[in-house]
């Protein structure tokens, strides 16, 4: 099928090879994600998830078909930065916050380059941190953080620049069932809070099931895909 020229994010017959095109990814993917929706992208290890999500946030690209947003294709590196920096944000698993700055300084380093002043980079640093619950936290190094918290930190970074697109890459897989049920509750709800889109890969069926529409893969293929209503979610 054609992408949908009217989402925010489509694939149209996307597909992604490796090793001289002797490994496949992705087989002819076409999916288009509107505005405003909660998407989990399930499937086992190797399915094909992780690749989706990176061709979604411009770190990977296709071999065959194109990735559009907002029904225009995207096919420049620069492109893709200029997207990663305005409109499209990542969170991944590990963290990736540099453990020798403070939270506050973590979230920061997002708002570098955009031509704000130190006083408004700090001071909308510290707003996506109160907005994650660590407004007590914003001096505090990684170190001393809990992974809870260090995953807070990770999404207030990503919020920072109030993305149209979030993409999260298995946000919960190495937390605690408390700090995972904070995390979850924080990402599921800003779609309903914010309007933002939200595109997450996990392995967890409980978290999938949370999302109004659900994606599985399996093999490099989207084998299904289900939508429910948010008051059922």
């Amino acid at each position: 099928m054609n992408a949908d020229a009217r989402a925010l994010l489509a694939f149209d017959r996307v597909s992604r090879s490796f090793d001289g095109g002797h490994v496949t990814a992705l087989r002819d993917v076409s999916l288009a994600i509107g505005a405003g929706e909660c998407v989990a992208l399930t499937g086992r290890s190797g399915s094909g998830k992780t690749c989706l999500l990176n061709l979604a946030g411009g770190i990977d690209v296709p071999s065959a078909g194109r990735v559009l947003w907002q029904g225009r294709p995207v096919v420049a590196r620069r492109e893709w930065t200029a997207l990663r920096r305005n409109d499209i944000a990542i969170v991944f698993q590990e963290f990736n916050l540099l453990p020798t700055l403070t939270a506050l300084q973590n979230v920061e380093l997002a708002l570098m380059g955009g031509g704000l002043s130190g006083r408004a980079q700090r001071d909308q640093a510290a707003t996506a941190l109160a907005r994650v619950g660590l407004a007590a936290r914003t001096g505090h190094l990684p170190a001393e953080l809990s992974g809870g918290e260090r995953q807070r930190v990770a999404i207030a970074r990503a919020l920072v620049r109030r993305p149209a697109l979030l993409l999260a890459d298995e946000p919960t897989g190495s937390l605690d069932s408390a700090n995972a049920e904070t995390v979850a509750a924080l990402l599921l709800g800003l779609p309903q809070d914010s309007g933002m889109t939200l595109l997450m890969v996990t392995h967890d069926p409980a978290l999938a099931a949370r999302c109004p529409r659900r994606i599985r893969m399996h093999d490099g293929n989207v084998v299904s895909d289900e939508r429910q209503d948010r008051e059922a979610a």
